[in-house]
């Protein structure tokens, strides 16, 4: 481990269903920050001093998955850092969009269906794309992120960040199961990527 790098692990998306719950994903990050500070520790770097101390995140969604509040009070606990949306991903990507507040029921296929009818969306993915399927909405390519920002782009990471934490803010129940619709994801871009928008 180098100071000043920033290193991204990204599992494996093809990975078997029963590894990609959120508690299973919490106990494997638990076990990768621990390794990587023991890494950053040998490379003589501090906790307290240093500003590049090793992170892990795990970023989750609602989906139908059992064991939510588990997984985010074990990350709380042993310092694994989580992104988390209620019902589905597809709530960040949609709010780059229009701001929406209203529950989804917990079904993700409205949400879905929402951000592949908003205009504007399937040329994200490129010239000439007229339509997106329901998979593709569901993966960021790395060239949505990582390419030069145009003030566009920057606008729509701000107004959806925005829109997040007023929907954010409006839960008053502690049980993360009733955030609907719930998105902390911006928090992973500025965070965890070192990003101040895309």
């Amino acid at each position: 481990m180098r100071a000043g790098r920033v290193q991204h692990h990204i599992a494996n998306p093809n990975a078997e269903g029963k590894h990609r719950k959120p508690l299973r994903m919490v106990e494997e990050a638990v076990r990768t920050l621990r390794k990587v500070e023991r890494e950053a520790k040998d490379a003589g770097l501090r906790r307290d001093k240093d500003w590049n101390w090793p992170q892990v995140w795990v970023l989750f969604d609602r989906d139908d998955h059992q064991g939510i509040r588990e997984a985010l009070s074990l990350a709380e606990k042993e310092g694994v850092h989580v992104a988390y949306s209620h019902p589905c991903f597809e709530l960040w990507r949609l709010l780059h969009y229009t701001n929406y507040t209203a529950t989804f029921g917990g079904v993700c296929g409205d949400a879905n269906s929402r951000l592949r009818s908003r205009p504007g969306f399937a040329a994200t993915y490129g010239r000439g794309v007229r339509t997106v399927t329901e998979q593709q909405s569901k993966h960021v390519r790395d060239e949505q992120v990582l390419t030069p920002v145009t003030e566009d782009d920057l606008s729509r990471y701000r107004t959806a960040r925005k829109h997040a934490q007023k929907i954010n803010d409006g839960h008053s129940t502690p049980h993360p199961n009733a955030w609907d619709p719930y998105t902390d994801v911006w928090r992973f871009v500025e965070e965890g990527l070192l990003l101040s928008g895309y």
